[in-house]
């Protein structure tokens, strides 16, 4: 059986791949979600990035995403992703109903990991968002997983 750590790993290299020599952002965004919901499936309620807007820089957008509806727009500090935007750390969720300020875009969420994402300028340009309808559905190697995809995003 092939373990969590694993996965990651494979699955960042599937994306390196892929996106190594495109030059537009959303290209790479939507390849990224596609293959971690691919390779996680269900665990993976809604995956998907949150782009920095160019206009406004303390909001997010709505990037290329796989699962329900997302939220259009989140100021930096408001829920788990504008924290994770405002503070430019990983933010690792057990459960989203005890955050403060949560921002509940599909009530069905229960857990949630979010990562910067930065360019190679180490600009934060976007955050990667992973929802789990799991209670607890996320730990460190998840966070070391995706972590390691994300440094590797914008700069490969």
């Amino acid at each position: 059986m092939t373990s969590k750590a694993e996965l990651y790993d494979d699955v960042r290299k599937q994306i390196v791949a892929v996106v190594t020599g495109e030059t537009s952002h959303t290209a790479r965004y939507a390849t990224a979600s596609c293959l971690l919901r691919e390779t996680f499936g269900d665990r993976y309620f809604w995956t998907g990035f949150y782009v920095v807007d160019p206009a406004k820089k303390t909001e997010l957008v709505v990037g290329p995403y796989q699962g329900t509806m997302g939220c259009l727009r989140i100021p930096f500090g408001k829920g788990v992703c504008g924290v994770a935007a405002a503070t430019g750390e990983t933010q690792l969720v057990e459960d989203v109903h005890a955050f403060p300020g949560h921002i509940a875009c599909d009530s069905r969420s229960n857990s949630e990991i979010v990562v910067p994402v930065f360019d190679s300028k180490g600009e934060l340009a976007a955050v990667l968002d992973v929802d789990s309808t799991e209670f607890g559905a996320f730990d460190t190697e998840d966070q070391a997983g995706l972590e390691a995809i994300c440094r590797d995003l914008l700069t490969v």
